[in-house]
């Protein structure tokens, strides 16, 4: 169904008493307006009854359910709803996390929007969209789009705290909350949910929790093991973590300076250390915590695509391309779709004078996400020059 994004491609209509759908399933009351999915541009001037399809009225109702949470008639728009499609939660649900599997992630948004307007007290699909803002933060954060992905980590939370403030309480939003936490680097909230839901799981027995329910028994304690041996409970990590991202670098960097005095083999201690000096244009500084990151946590995921990234960021400011090229192709090898790295990679070409290997770059950072701003703009521009 083509739901939309605003309530403009609505327009509302009143049906005729004698009105009647062939379909027996769908019972509409005439004396309430409905509201129709407008075909195209200008369809409500030349409306025409006898070409009022039933999914213009299912696509009208839902996009209400999304975007009109305080329309009075709600309610008996559900109820049509729910006679003419008994399976269109699973219908929306299986689509929605479909798109945002295939990062279609507008399209993905609106599903989720109208199916939480079906049915708002659905845990599930409100555990879903907390995922879902999350994995959309997370694709923002990887291309660059920092204060996007710090919007979408918001919408995140607001339904991962809804899902956890449940009664019944839902395991599975502690669990899924927690690895939200630990992309925050707030450790301690992380710990928490892990443990709740180990408290709320303990009694199930192991063939009710099934293969998967026990992996995530087992993953939640080895997490509760890493982050308390790792000393990452340490209200400094975390507080050094939002200085850094809130700008006060300085603080921050004193602040994991002193955790890193007594928990040396932290290997996410010295990549924070390395981001803030490498923010505060300390590159020579920032390179050497952030090798250091990789000897400490080499067995622990520190050779991952952002320290790759972030070295590649120092060797270029230091003046060293070469250097900066060899750690992209690195961080490109552990993620060969991220389009930060691939943005980066166009970025060096065109400081070589590569102009056809910067096309290419962002030409495919465009294949993977049609909707990347920065390499749209500069893909964009390279064609102009070219004219």
């Amino acid at each position: 169904m083509n739901l939309s994004k605003s309530l403009d491609s609505v327009y509302y209509i009143t049906l005729p008493e004698e009105f009647k759908f062939s379909s027996a399933a769908m019972q509409i009351d005439v004396t309430i307006p409905l509201p129709v999915q407008k075909k195209e541009e200008g369809d409500a001037d030349s409306f025409d009854m006898t070409s009022l399809s039933e999914e213009q009225i299912l696509a009208g109702l839902l996009t209400v359910l999304a975007y009109d949470r305080t329309n009075k008639h709600l309610d008996y728009y559900r109820s049509i709803l729910k006679q003419a499609r008994p399976n269109l939660k699973k219908e929306l649900t299986n689509a929605a996390i479909l798109k945002a599997k295939n990062e279609d992630f507008d399209l993905a948004e609106e599903i989720f929007d109208a199916l939480h307007g079906y049915d708002p007290e659905d845990l599930v699909t409100i555990l879903n969209m907390a995922l879902f803002f999350d994995q959309r933060a997370e694709s923002y954060r990887r291309a660059g789009l920092t204060e996007d992905a710090d919007a979408y980590d918001a919408s995140a939370i607001e339904y991962y705290t809804e899902a956890m403030d449940a009664d019944p309480p839902l395991p599975d939003a502690y669990f899924n909350a927690a690895f939200y936490y630990m992309k925050q680097n707030d450790y301690i909230r992380a710990k928490d949910c892990m443990e709740t839901y180990l408290a709320l799981t303990v009694d199930v027995p192991d063939k009710e929790m099934g293969e998967n329910g026990i992996y995530k028994k087992n993953r939640a304690q080895e997490i509760i093991d890493k982050i308390r041996n790792g000393s990452l409970e340490d209200v400094r990590f975390h507080k050094a973590y939002t200085l850094i991202r809130d700008g006060e670098e300085e603080k921050g960097v004193e602040l994991i300076g002193e955790f890193l005095q007594k928990n040396p083999k932290v290997w996410n201690a010295w990549f924070m250390l390395g981001w803030g000096l490498r923010r505060l244009s300390r590159f020579e500084d920032a390179e050497k915590s952030f090798l250091k990151a990789l000897e400490v946590g080499k067995d622990f995921g520190a050779e991952n695509c952002d320290t790759y990234n972030e070295l590649s960021i120092c060797s270029l400011e230091k003046g060293n391309s070469e250097k900066a090229k060899e750690y992209l192709f690195k961080a490109l090898a552990i993620e060969p779709e991220n389009t930060k790295v691939l943005s980066n990679l166009g970025y060096l070409a065109l400081k070589a004078g590569k102009i056809a290997e910067a096309q290419k770059y962002f030409s495919t950072v465009l294949e993977i996400d049609p909707k990347d701003k920065i390499a749209l703009v500069e893909l964009t521009k390279l064609e102009n020059e070219a004219q």
